[in-house]
């Protein structure tokens, strides 16, 4: 989907991303916003976007996404101010590191939650959405544990595994109805810094960007970034 031309207000179109901090969900809502799009950001704490939503003009909307009632309020939120989302990012997760016989079951699950289920739910409600209108973009964040699990990193590899496969069935359904699904497996860590180990946002920001720009007649469906020093 290219981004749209400027309307009156020289807005080009809206973007929800869900699970914001101040790694890559901040990048992107900051290139969005300089590329002239509406920005909507949904997070459980929305006390820490403050600057964020200085620099961007942003919507703040506090939104526990493993709630559908809050999931629900939070697209109501975007439409009542702009409308339906052009494009929506589901960017939170939630992880819980040990061995296999010393985890917590309620942390399991709720790296479940978060990770997975609250991804269908954000996704169902940007779908519902769309749909009527036969356009827009859902993309998720992924990670490593995506497509390959580590040790001590079972409920994680759990949740982002489920996450893919949901994008991947999501994408077969409706990208033919014109709705662009993406998945996007970050391939290390996220970070600023002298070290060529991790990846810089603003330079993954850019790939979500380039993919949302992508034509209908050569969609991806999966992308993988990785820095291009590797020590993992």
């Amino acid at each position: 989907m290219a981004l749209r031309h400027p309307g009156e207000d020289g807005v080009i179109g809206t973007a929800l991303i869900v699970g914001v901090g101040s790694g890559l969900s901040a990048s992107f809502a900051r290139l969005l916003a300089a590329e002239g799009m509406h920005v909507a950001l949904a997070a459980r704490r929305t006390d820490k976007l403050a600057v964020l939503v200085e620099d961007t003009g942003a919507l703040a909307i506090p939104c526990d996404a493993t709630n559908l009632g809050q999931v629900d309020a939070a697209f109501q939120a975007v439409e009542k101010k702009w409308g339906v989302p052009d494009l929506v990012l589901y960017n939170a997760s939630y992880r819980v590191r040990g061995p296999i016989v010393e985890l917590d079951p309620k942390e399991v699950e709720k790296t479940l939650m978060v990770s997975a289920y609250a991804g269908f739910l954000v996704a169902q409600a940007a779908a519902k959405r769309m749909l009527p209108r036969c356009s827009g973009a859902i993309f998720f964040t992924g990670a490593s544990a995506s497509v390959k699990g580590y040790p001590q990193s079972a409920p994680f590899a759990m949740g982002k595994f489920a996450l893919r496969g949901l994008a991947q069935s999501m994408e077969r359904e409706l990208a033919p109805k014109g709705i662009h699904v993406a998945h996007f497996v970050i391939d290390g860590g996220i970070g600023k810094s002298a070290d060529a180990t991790k990846l810089d946002p603003d330079d993954i920001a850019r790939s979500y960007l380039h993919v949302y720009q992508q034509a209908r007649s050569a969609w991806t469906w999966e992308v993988e970034l990785r820095p291009w020093v590797e020590k993992f």
